[in-house]
């Protein structure tokens, strides 16, 4: 099964030649667990492929712009519920997890989205995939020892491809952070020679607006905090769910919950925040994805931003 997976997604014609949304359909429906690859080109050369379980319903009428907006049968993605929401997540983490090939270094995205896709390279791996991963975080290290995946560094390897999550994308740009391991995200995913950006459809926007988190040196909260005040933000300690006091990250650190509101200057945003004495890392990943693969409740968009 792993190896059809990617046969269909690798093989499937691209260019000219390759099917329009109003032409694509599945080889075969008559198993509707069976797993198809469906290649949507829309606009100028932005590539879709929709990897669901039997056929996706891929009607006309969607022009250029993010597929991802509209879910399939015109079903707006804000009414996902929890249940969907997870199998959505679930799809989005098996299709990227999917593109991985024999010999491939990996980096290891932390989240729940990616916990999917390492427990997908699990399973494919106890079919006979040759792989090793580099884990973002305790998290990731946990699933992949527990999912037999063999691991290494970045002192060891050079990483092929990272998959990982987002709190929030606008194309390439995300914020990450959610769970305090972006410094390490970051550190990979920079690495990384492509990254697959794992998703449900309502971490898309216009314009990114999620509180960005910045992982700063204890002593280094108070001036942090002010100097964000000055940037325009509303900085929050986070604070632990189940022990006193705040959160702290894998590399002993606290995270500053920043609210900016709307941030239409990423980049700049980023470089402010980099500049401050006492950061860390912040979870803005300016102009970082390669690729992402955005699940719905019946299949997963796959596209280029």
């Amino acid at each position: 099964m792993w190896a059809e997976r990617q046969a269909k997604l690798q093989n499937w014609p691209m260019g000219p030649s390759a099917p329009s949304r109003e032409s694509a359909s599945c080889a075969d429906t008559s198993d509707p667990q069976k797993v198809h690859a469906v290649a949507i080109r829309v606009g100028s050369g932005r590539r879709h492929f929709s990897l669901s379980r039997g056929c996706a319903s891929t009607g006309p009428g969607q022009g250029a712009g993010r597929a991802s907006s509209v879910l399939p049968g015109g079903a707006h993605h804000s009414g996902m519920n929890q249940s969907e929401r997870d199998a959505a997540k679930r799809r989005a983490g098996e299709s990227a997890a999917a593109t991985v090939e024999d010999g491939m270094v990996v980096g290891l995205g932390s989240g729940s989205t990616a916990a999917h896709a390492i427990r997908a390279l699990g399973d494919a791996i106890a079919d006979g995939l040759d792989v090793e991963g580099v884990p973002t975080s305790f998290q990731a290290r946990e699933i992949a020892i527990e999912e037999g995946i063999p691991l290494t560094t970045l002192d060891e390897a050079a990483v092929d491809v990272a998959i990982d999550g987002a709190d929030q994308f606008d194309g390439a740009d995300l914020v990450k952070g959610g769970g305090g391991a972006h410094a390490r995200e970051k550190i990979v995913d920079a690495a990384a020679d492509r990254l697959l950006v794992v998703a449900d459809p309502t971490k898309e926007v216009d314009v990114l607006d999620h509180p960005v988190p910045v992982e700063v040196l204890p002593d280094a909260r108070t001036t942090v905090a002010d100097a964000v005040r000055r940037l325009g933000g509303q900085p929050e300690l986070r604070r632990a769910d189940r022990k006193s006091g705040p959160v702290v990250s894998d590399n002993g650190n606290l995270v500053l919950d920043c609210d900016f509101g709307a941030m239409p200057d990423p980049s700049g945003l980023a470089s402010d925040l980099s500049a401050l004495p006492g950061v860390v890392e912040h979870g803005l990943f300016v102009d970082f994805a390669d690729e992402l693969h955005v699940g719905t409740e019946r299949d997963v968009t796959v596209y280029e931003p």
